[in-house]
């Protein structure tokens, strides 16, 4: 008799794991109080807690992967229609050659930027499914900002921009350097494009963590702004076309991968403009995770 009643609670058991396993998300398994199907029961249960968190986080992904595609193919839109138009000007038999030599000019631009807006939604996706390996390399400050400063060498000197590198010989971080040169490159592009005609880099070191100090003499952030600049795909209204709402977001990625933080802050003098306070802690595991 209790061998029979055994059974049938089995296949009963067997029914909802069934119907658990095709989507039934109602179920829930509470049939015996004791014995070792009790101690099945139990550890089927605690599966079933499993799957279920699974399921929801696959359901999250799959949602933030649609979000994402669509940021991106709006992201596009706006110079892949620019791109078009050019190319229908520059159709025209009757343009003369001054007119061309300029859209052709605006066509490789637009070429660059989309260009570096697909290298860095690579990259960001590549982070997103942890496939990147940072590599962690003692280095100076003063490689990694000069690294980070060559790409933009001609932007400074064409716009006249004073660049004043605070960095003594003597001050190391271990990282990728890379990625890290990536990162600091964004905000340094960031500052290209709102200063006047100076930006200001600035380490420091203390027995805590090491800092690189980035300004520039603009206007500033709009304090409503301050919040949402590191938030991917975020363009303020103080932002110019060009901006895709990448660049920072991408920063903060390669940085928080790190055991790095940034953060943005309006200068206190009135005549400055924004500042970059990147710190950088030590890749030891007391310090892993640990943000200030």
């Amino acid at each position: 008799m209790i061998i029979g009643k055994s059974k049938k609670k089995l296949a009963e058991l067997s029914e909802q794991i069934d119907k658990i396993l095709h989507g039934n998300e109602r179920v829930d398994i509470q049939m015996f109080k004791e014995g070792e199907l009790y101690i099945l029961q139990n550890q089927i249960n605690k599966m079933t807690v499993r799957l279920r968190e699974q399921n929801s986080a696959l359901k999250k992904d799959k949602l933030y992967l649609a979000d994402s595609m669509a940021d991106i193919a709006h992201q596009l839109r706006t110079p892949m229609t620019s791109l078009q138009m050019l190319m229908n000007f520059l159709s025209n038999p009757g343009l003369n050659a001054d007119k061309q030599s300029e859209f052709v000019r605006q066509a490789e631009n637009l070429l660059s930027r989309m260009d570096w807006l697909l290298s860095s939604l690579l990259k960001m996706s590549k982070i997103d499914a942890g496939t990147v390996t940072f590599k962690k390399e003692k280095t100076t400050l003063k490689s990694l900002l000069k690294k980070s400063a060559e790409p933009f060498a001609i932007p400074l000197e064409l716009r006249g921009i004073r660049q004043e590198i605070m960095c003594t010989e003597e001050t190391t971080f271990v990282g990728d350097i890379n990625w890290t040169a990536e990162a600091v490159g964004n905000v340094l592009k960031n500052c290209i494009e709102h200063t006047r005609d100076e930006i200001k880099i600035v380490c420091e070191e203390n027995n805590i963590y090491t800092s690189i100090i980035i300004s520039d003499n603009g206007n500033g952030f709009p304090k409503e702004e301050l919040p949402h600049i590191f938030e991917r795909f975020y363009k303020g209204e103080s932002q110019s076309n060009e901006n895709y709402g990448i660049g920072l977001a991408l920063c903060r990625m390669i940085l928080s991968e790190q055991n790095m933080t940034i953060k943005a802050e309006n200068s206190k003098d009135s005549n400055q403009g924004a500042r970059f306070i990147i710190r950088i802690y030590p890749n030891t595991p007391e310090y892993d995770g640990f943000v200030i």
